[in-house]
């Protein structure tokens, strides 16, 4: 059953364009600030792909089989916002009169749980052609899991708009070669082919054949050459709706800035308001009222109506095949909420793993993975071709692939800025846990969709192994230093780095536990020994952020060491040297930053009391650890490169060693 066939268009279609135009135009000339080229040129299809095509209800705009729209050329935002106005959603004219401004839920450009209708934040050229390959692998790999004959409670496409900068960027070539890997057939791209860009015409950068490439990758490809020729648009989208084995891009050769008297076809158009004078011209020649502005008139008012009498029916269709579905399937039915819903089973804390000997903590992270998989169906990931290193396989399942759309493991091949915006995607779908691995070091090529996760508080865990100079004879091109740093440095993002595989076990817990935004895990390549504590007591301090690890006595404290990851342990061994001076030290594991400072003060200042010396230890660029030390003198860490040898060697040549932590502390002792 397919309740997404396309409807008979509402009348007055051109009226109605022309309204999402001037709206967009409208607003933008309000603000004094925004992109009108893009609305005014592609307002044909994507009200055409609206009104005709997509599966949605204005009323309840997050059931969970709507057909998923992403704007990937998210400057055009007032497209989106002049859309979905017309069709009905919760976002008055009024909203639109508040383009960009303060508290006003149309910001410049579409944030993701801000605005009714808006299923991704865009706006970083690319990155929503990548969520867009997620949520069509989300829907493929939910159907083959849920649908039954009969009762395809699954049953969505995903479409896109992406203009040429998206192509452009490196992650819609990652993107779009995995989609056609993957036969992605309910992906359906529509390309603005305006050939314009900020510099001016893309001939000065951008000559290669689209259609070519993209037919290279797999997708079935089609172009329209009048972006206003609404049954040619038409025609295509039902085209690619044919074509089950293949994602689809149809080329429409648009003009930005359409009907614009000096600034269609140019590049003045995009990125700033067209002026008073441009607006008037372009008002009179596509016949548009001088006044008011903001013109809403009677057809689309008549087609809001029909918009949101249309979407009621729909959800209301798929509500009822829902119904009989929670009948016939009580049990799947029940898996279907728990997964849409992020419930898990109440005993799944149960199932993760206690470590009781020494190993590395990306290979405790890997036993941990498949724990949680073997309790938790709706975990699903994998890894940029770094599988055997990161430990990511879910053993108890298959790849995920364009003939097995139930496999859990997905094969992102070594496509890291592709694969950080598909977890984006997954995510937001609903219904997928994602995880994805790859080296810390290539953390950076993902940080724009880390980025992202954080602003959408989205729940992705990244599993980033090989965290420190402990890589090795890899040198330094591989040897993560200013990694952590950086990501530390993003809003909203929980970095966790485990000193042991106990504390691996916790960091786990508290990213599955997370349903409120990412959280990164940074792994060892190299055994760790296990601390000298009771598994609870590590978990416990984990959750905190931060815990003492070992002190030497009661006496007063004459030095704290807080340390992470790999350098824990040599840190507790340094502190046992010091104590033979005579020296009370205090060793803190300090996994997560960000949980430590959520917690209350007094805590803080029981674990890290004020007054104190104290002295950091990690194997990396020391930045940012004078907030808890004090002075950056007191930081111990590797400030430059790395070099290749055996990472023994490094640490034992980078200070990393129990004895030379224990001279750098007495350093600090002896001021």
């Amino acid at each position: 059953m397919n309740i997404h066939s396309p409807v008979d268009n509402s009348p007055n279609e051109q009226t109605i364009i022309n309204c999402i135009r001037f709206l967009a135009v409208d607003a933008i000339e309000k603000a004094k600030s925004g992109h009108p080229g893009m609305p005014m040129g592609a307002a044909p299809m994507a009200f055409t792909l609206f009104s005709r095509f997509l599966g949605h209800c204005p009323d309840t705009p997050d059931w969970p089989d709507r057909d998923r729209f992403v704007l990937s050329a998210g400057h055009g935002s007032m497209l989106l916002y002049a859309l979905l106005h017309v069709s009905g959603y919760d976002l008055p004219l009024e909203q639109l009169k508040n383009f960009r401004q303060w508290g006003s839920r149309t910001p410049g450009h579409p944030e993701y749980g801000h605005t009714p209708g808006v299923e991704t934040t865009t706006g970083p050229l690319g990155q929503g052609l990548g969520n867009a390959v997620g949520m069509a692998i989300a829907e493929r790999h939910l159907a083959a899991r849920f649908n039954r004959p009969g009762f395809d409670i699954v049953n969505h496409y995903t479409y896109a708009i992406a203009g040429d900068g998206c192509l452009m960027e490196g992650i819609s070539h990652e993107a779009a070669s995995l989609a056609g890997h993957l036969g992605l057939g309910r992906l359906i791209v529509l390309y603005d082919d305006n050939h314009i860009t900020i510099d001016g015409a893309t001939d000065l950068a951008f000559t290669e054949d689209v259609i070519a490439r993209f037919n290279a990758y797999g997708w079935r490809t089609q172009r329209v050459a009048d972006g206003n020729d609404c049954e040619s648009i038409a025609g295509a989208i039902g085209n690619a709706k044919k074509t089950a084995d293949k994602p689809s891009l149809i080329a429409i050769r648009t003009h930005i800035a359409y009907g614009a008297p000096t600034k269609q076809d140019s590049s003045d158009a995009h990125g700033s308001p067209l002026g008073a004078e441009e607006v008037r011209g372009a008002k009179q020649k596509l016949g548009w009222p001088l006044e008011p502005s903001f013109y809403v008139p009677p057809e689309a008012e008549e087609y809001r109506l029909r918009s949101q009498e249309r979407g009621n029916k729909l959800h209301q269709t798929w509500s009822n095949l829902w119904q009989s579905y929670q009948k016939q399937f009580p049990d799947e039915a029940k898996d279907f909420t728990a997964a849409i819903e992020r419930n898990f089973p109440p005993d799944w804390k149960r199932s993760l793993p206690v470590f009781d000997k020494t190993m590395a903590t990306r290979s405790a992270s890997g036993q941990i993975i498949n724990a949680l998989a073997d309790k938790i169906p709706e975990l699903m990931g994998g890894s940029a071709d770094l599988t055997p290193s990161n430990n990511t396989l879910i053993k108890s399942s298959s790849n995920f692939t364009a003939d097995n759309p139930g496999g859990r493991y997905i094969r992102f091949g070594v496509r890291e800025h592709a694969m950080g915006a598909i977890l984006n995607g997954l995510a937001l779908h609903q219904g997928i846990i994602p995880y994805g691995g790859t080296f810390l070091v290539f953390s950076d090529y993902m940080r724009p969709a880390i980025r992202l996760a954080a602003l959408m508080k989205l729940p992705v865990v990244y599993v980033f192994t090989h965290d420190s100079i402990g890589v090795g004879e890899d040198g330094p091109t591989h040897q993560p230093v200013e990694q952590i740093a950086a990501l530390r440095a993003i809003p909203g993002l929980t970095v966790i780095r485990p000193a042991d595989p106990n504390e691996t076990t916790a960091a786990w817990e508290l990213a599955m536990g997370n349903s409120h935004g990412p959280v990164a895990l940074a792994l060892t390549r190299q055994s760790v020994p296990l601390l000298d504590l009771p598994p609870e007591t590590v978990r416990e301090g984990v959750r905190q952020g931060a815990y003492i690890v070992y002190q030497s006595s009661q006496n007063p404290l004459d030095l704290i060491i807080a340390a992470t990851g790999s350098e824990v342990s040599p840190a507790i061994a340094a502190a046992r040297l010091l104590e033979v001076t005579g020296k009370n030290v205090r060793v803190v594991s300090m996994p997560s930053w960000e949980l430590f400072s959520a917690q209350p003060k007094e805590y803080r200042q029981a674990i890290l009391p004020p007054g104190t010396k104290t002295m950091s230890v990690e194997a990396q660029v020391t930045f940012g650890w004078e907030r808890w030390t004090g002075s950056h003198d007191y930081c111990l860490g590797v400030n430059h490169f790395g070099a290749s040898a055996p990472g023994d060697v490094l640490f034992e040549n980078f200070g990393f060693t129990p004895e030379k932590i224990a001279a750098f502390a007495r350093g600090i002792l002896d001021e």
